[in-house]
């Protein structure tokens, strides 16, 4: 139902009308097409971008690089929370007016359809709590809008598979919100690993930081005046509202959701989706995924944050490498028969043995990996209507990579994969999980 001004919303009309939640499931509709298309009509040929959230990431880093950029406007921003999303719009309107004099010219939405409706948006920018990702993604691809989003994509590899199939379908630019492939010191390793600088590749190590914690069971409270929980649960299980739940009032600090399984998987794949993402372009398996797997971890199994706290994952891809990812410090470490090549996050650096292998060139002939911002990389791709370096195919497949590995933990033995199939070899308990958001709380 709508008004003229505002749509009403509710949450059992969402779960009723999404469709997302059984991914997999065909996803129809028609192609429509912004009239900004190439942003010919946006103001001063510029490409217009709506915000969809305005948490942390989105007010201190998404949201001021688009506004810096010569060729995009930001038109709209979208929040469910009035403090958030008063103090978007005001940035926004603060940073034009320097240019401008006086500017006005940016709307803020309660209800991201509002934005998807609006046929002057070219492109929107997802900075959502990890649950709304997919639903908004899909619902954007449909409305011919290209899409920016946050990683990890998804909270289950049935999800990634429907984005990704929708993206495709619907012929929409798509780029996976992660810079890590725009850092020259893990552009550099990629390119001399795929080179044969260290000769056949064996082992790649990954490691992400410790950067959850557990929570006990918290009681439910009067939700804020500012925050539509309703909207905010959205595709979600029902849950009572509680301050760790969702996020710090009036502030940007770190949000409790990220602890919390219905709405994220915690560092699994969290900061996995920006390391491993490395680890695959290194193996030039970016678009696949391993075939065997095994892993060991532990989560709370009570309380309200309950999240993998640590773990230990192994992978074996077709060519042979071993992946192994866990618990440590932000790195990647490609080793082969004839040396090794790591990238440290944490130092921006790179180190290699032998060390020569550092000063090698690559020549015209051999692999060359693009080197370029994340959001340049999403416009210049939204102009020529290419393909960006991380599309959603390739953060779907780094955000699996991860998830297969939180499902051999539950259920504890190696597991087959098949990364064609996407399902575990002769093992429904495990192919059970495929659908479904990662809780440690399952019964098997």
């Amino acid at each position: 139902m709508e008004t003229k001004n505002k749509r009403v919303f509710t949450r059992r009309q969402f779960l009723i009308s999404a469709g997302v939640a059984a991914a997999g499931a065909a996803l129809a509709g028609p192609v429509i097409v912004p009239a900004t298309a190439f942003g010919a009509n946006a103001p001063g040929n510029r490409i217009t971008i709506g915000m969809l959230g305005m948490g942390r990431q989105a007010y201190h880093s998404n949201l001021k690089t688009f506004l810096n950029f010569p060729d995009t406007q930001v038109v709209a921003v979208c929040d469910v929370d009035a403090w958030r999303l008063d103090n978007a719009q005001k940035a926004v309107e603060k940073h034009y007016a320097k240019e401008r004099g006086t500017f006005k010219g940016c709307s803020a939405h309660k209800d991201f359809r509002e934005i998807l409706d609006r046929t002057d948006i070219d492109a929107v920018m997802i900075s959502t709590p990890d649950h709304w990702h997919v639903p908004m993604a899909v619902a954007a691809a449909k409305a011919g809008k290209d899409i920016c989003c946050e990683k990890p994509l998804t909270l289950s590899i049935a999800e990634g598979r429907a984005l990704s199939d929708t993206v495709r379908r619907y012929n929409r630019v798509f780029r996976t919100d992660s810079e890590f492939r725009s850092h020259a010191f893990f552009q550099r390793a990629c390119e001399l690993v795929l080179n044969g600088r260290i000769g056949k590749v064996h082992t790649i190590r990954t490691g992400v930081p410790a950067g959850d914690i557990a929570c006990g069971p918290q009681p439910a409270m009067k939700v804020p005046e500012e925050l539509d929980y309703e909207m905010w649960l959205g595709p979600a299980p029902y849950a009572p509202y509680t301050l760790n739940r969702v996020h710090p009032r009036q502030s940007y600090a770190r949000p409790g959701w990220m602890r919390v399984l219905d709405y994220c998987e915690g560092m699994v794949t969290n900061w996995g989706a920006h390391l491993n993402d490395i680890a695959q372009w290194g193996n030039g398996t970016d678009r696949t995924g391993p075939v065997e797997v095994e892993g060991k971890g532990w989560y709370p199994t009570d309380g309200l944050w309950n999240v993998l706290l640590s773990f230990d994952i192994k992978y074996r891809y077709a060519n042979g490498v071993r992946l192994i990812y866990k618990i440590d410090r932000p790195f990647v470490r490609f080793e082969g028969d004839e040396g090794f090549i790591e990238a440290d996050y944490g130092k921006r650096s790179i180190k290699a043995e032998p060390q020569s292998i550092l000063k090698s060139p690559i020549g015209p002939d051999e692999i060359h990996l693009p080197l370029k911002g994340e959001k340049r990389d999403f416009i210049d791709a939204v102009k020529t209507r290419g393909r960006t370096l991380a599309d959603a195919e390739v953060g779907h497949r780094t955000t699996s990579l991860c998830q297969v590995g939180y499902i051999a933990i539950q259920v504890g033995r190696k597991l087959e994969w098949d990364p064609d199939a996407e399902r575990f070899v002769n093992d429904e308990t495990a192919n059970r999980l495929l659908g479904r958001p990662m809780r440690s709380s399952w019964r098997l």
